[in-house]
């Protein structure tokens, strides 16, 4: 189809309807966003807060620079890990004291991973998901070799049939509630439930979900969760991760990785460990404090934001993806994988192209960024707090007009990068 037509027409007015209606539309203010860039991949690296860039100017100048190492006190570097965890905690559902920032995802997965096979001694089964994102499945395989358990790959879908003849033997089953390649929301509350009633632990991997959509960890009463802070909690390239550990599970809360940090009296310098109280003792070595800072800063974007405003608007931001992919993109080549039922999608929509990566090349040269994972799909991230139904119009009339043109068959768009 055209992108000069009356059914484009129809498009654009029904985006400057749902966007002069969006209760967000201020919070877009909070970020700093390039002039004349659509960023749509938000669920790999968000946007850049605008409190960011002031948050770290003092922490390096004033805190680091003036006070130096009396930051630790008089500027509560200490405290940060648990305080910041806090505040993530307020966007996944986690009351106080439960949540703690620090360390990388993989580093976290692998003490909750570990953690939770102690928890559940003599039960020899790991389960894992074989759509799960890599560093997850090799994480499942370390732990397991470590501990002499056996990994079981399972689909969500099978999961039920496998836990009613096996999960007796399932310490605990490591899973994310967002496909990451196709943006599939999966049901978090049946497959906690599922899992807990075979008494394994449910441990969920947040990174595409928090920030993203309502996630109620206590609610749905989850064992342990892990996620990043730099995709749709914009903390920063390499932003501290996050561990959650319902309270229920911390007094027996046993990580392999023992830092001085986690002891209960880390400035005692006793040659043994003990573990500190609560959640606490998931801290391990020295905070990255310039990233924690950073990662507090943006966190203030969510303010007086409900995490349901969140979900409404991404929903209708992805759902308007896909029609305007159904009218602009017919007869292109393109296959849309991400479901289609709103209860079904996370915040990203996912298109299958033969040409994928040359057509995330060309569509970036033109503003437009998304990412494509292999072997032939492109992602599109939505982060609701900075996404405008214009944008995603923009993104699929720039998509259509480089096939038509055949803008991404030029040499330059089909060199490989080192990141896709």
């Amino acid at each position: 189809m055209s992108t000069a037509s009356p059914a484009l027409d129809t498009l654009a007015a029904r985006a400057a309807s749902l966007d002069a209606a969006d209760p967000l539309a201020a919070v877009r203010e909070r970020f700093l966003l390039p002039e004349g860039v659509v960023y749509l991949d938000g669920n790999s690296l968000g946007a850049l807060p605008a409190a960011v860039p002031p948050a770290m100017a003092d922490a390096v100048h004033r805190q680091w620079g003036t006070d130096l190492i009396r930051s630790w006190n008089d500027n509560s570097w200490w405290d940060a890990p648990l305080r910041v965890g806090d505040a993530v905690g307020r966007l996944i559902g986690a009351a106080p004291g439960q949540t703690l920032a620090g360390d990388s995802t993989s580093v976290q997965l692998f003490n909750a991973l570990s953690a939770a096979v102690r928890l559940r001694p003599g039960r020899p089964l790991l389960l894992t998901d074989p759509g799960h994102f890599p560093t997850d499945q090799y994480i499942a395989d370390s732990v397991a070799r470590l501990f002499g358990l056996e990994v079981r790959r399972m689909p969500p879908a099978g999961l039920p049939r496998f836990l009613a003849e096996e999960g007796e033997r399932v310490a605990v089953a490591g899973y994310s509630p967002v496909d990451y390649r196709t943006g599939e929301l999966h049901d978090m509350a049946a497959t906690t439930r599922a899992v807990q009633r075979a008494g394994g632990l449910m441990l969920w991997d947040l990174c595409h979900a928090a920030g993203a959509l309502p996630v109620g960890l206590d609610e749905l009463g989850v064992d342990l969760a892990v996620g990043c802070g730099y995709k749709f909690l914009s903390g920063g390239p390499g932003a501290p991760a996050f561990l959650y550990v319902a309270e229920r599970h911390q007094a027996a809360f046993d990580q392999p990785l023992t830092g001085w940090n986690g002891h209960v009296e880390p400035f005692g310098l006793s040659g043994d460990y003990a573990p500190a109280e609560g959640v606490g003792r998931g801290r391990i070595g020295t905070p990255p404090i310039l990233s924690m800072l950073a990662l507090e800063a943006a966190l203030t974007a969510f303010d007086g934001v409900a995490m349901e405003q969140v979900r409404a608007k991404s929903l209708s931001l992805t759902g308007f993806f896909l029609d305007c992919a159904d009218t602009l993109l017919d007869g292109l080549g393109f296959t849309a994988v991400t479901p289609r039922a709103p209860e079904r999608r996370g915040s990203q929509v996912t298109l299958r192209h033969p040409d994928a990566y040359a057509l995330v090349r060309a569509l970036a040269a033109r503003g437009v960024i998304g990412d494509m994972r292999a072997p032939d799909m492109l992602r599109f991230g939505v982060n609701a707090l900075y996404i405008t139904h214009r944008d995603v119009l923009s993104a699929i009339r720039q998509l259509a007009e480089v096939v038509m043109s055949a803008e991404h068959r030029d040499e330059r768009f089909r060199h490989r990068t080192t990141v896709t």
